[in-house]
C-alpha cells in the first residue's frame, strides 16, 4: 500500500521503517521537507504526502495535529483512512491537552468524511515495530467507528508483527480516550522500570 506518515519524529520514522520492511511504499510528510533530507527515508510536503497515500498516519504532536490536518484540508483527506497514533501532552509530560476528550475524537469530529482509527499510542516507538522483542505477548488497541477502516488497520498492524491475537478492538472512536489517557500511567511505569521499552497485556479469565 501507499502509506503517508505525517511527521518526521521517532514514531513516524520507526513506523516508516517497519512498514517499508514489510513491502509498503512509505512517504514522510513535513512542513519543511527540504530540511529533512537526512532521514534515509523519502520526505515530501504535507499535501504531497496526503495525495500519495492510500492510508495516512498522524504521528505529529497531539497538541498541533488538528491544526496541521486543517492545513491539508478536509477535501484532500475525505475518504482516506487516517490512523492516529498521537497523544497531546504538556511539555513536562504531566498533563493531557485533551483531558475530557481525545485527539482521535477531535480529528474525527473535524473531518467527518475521513475514517479515523486510534491505535499504537500506548507504547514506545521501539515496541510499535518489534512487539516480539518483549518477554511475552502484549496488547495493541483499536478504536474507531468504521469497521472496514479497522480491518485495514489490523492488517497493517500484523505487518508490524502484531498477530490478530494481540489486537483488541475496544469500540468506537470515543474509546480513544482510554488509549490516550494511559499516557500518564505509561510515564509512571517508565519511571518505575527506568525504561520505555515495555507494553501491557490484557489477560482474560479462561473460557469455560
Amino acid at each position: 500500500m501507499h502509506l503517508g506518515l505525517l511527521g518526521t519524529g521517532n514514531v513516524a520514522r520507526a513506523l516508516a521503517h517497519g512498514w517499508s520492511a514489510a513491502g509498503h511504499d512509505v512517504l514522510l510528510g513535513s512542513r519543511q521537507p527540504k530540511e529533512r533530507t537526512d532521514l534515509g527515508l523519502p520526505v515530501a510536503s504535507l499535501n504531497e504526502t496526503a495525495a500519495h497515500a492510500e492510508v495516512l498516519v498522524n504521528a505529529t504532536p497531539g497538541t498541533v495535529s488538528v491544526e496541521l490536518l486543517h492545513s491539508i484540508g478536509a477535501p484532500a483527506l475525505a475518504g482516506t483512512l487516517l490512523i492516529d497514533v498521537g497523544v497531546g501532552l504538556s511539555d513536562d509530560f504531566t498533563e493531557l491537552s485533551h483531558p475530557n476528550s481525545s485527539l482521535g475524537e477531535q480529528i474525527q469530529e473535524a473531518f467527518p468524511l475521513t475514517p479515523v482509527v486510534k491505535t499504537l499510542c500506548t507504547m514506545d516507538s521501539t515496541v510499535m515495530i518489534a512487539p516480539d522483542g518483549l518477554d511475552g505477548p502484549s496488547t495493541v488497541f483499536l478504536s474507531g467507528n468504521d469497521a472496514e477502516a479497522k480491518r485495514t488497520t489490523g492488517g497493517l498492524l500484523t505487518d508490524l508483527g502484531w498477530p490478530a491475537s494481540s489486537q483488541l478492538d475496544i469500540g468506537g472512536i470515543t474509546t480513544a480516550r482510554g488509549q490516550e489517557h494511559f499516557a500518564l500511567l505509561f510515564m509512571g511505569i517508565a519511571d518505575g522500570l527506568s525504561s520505555h521499552t515495555f507494553n501491557i497485556n490484557v489477560v482474560a479469565r479462561p473460557s469455560a
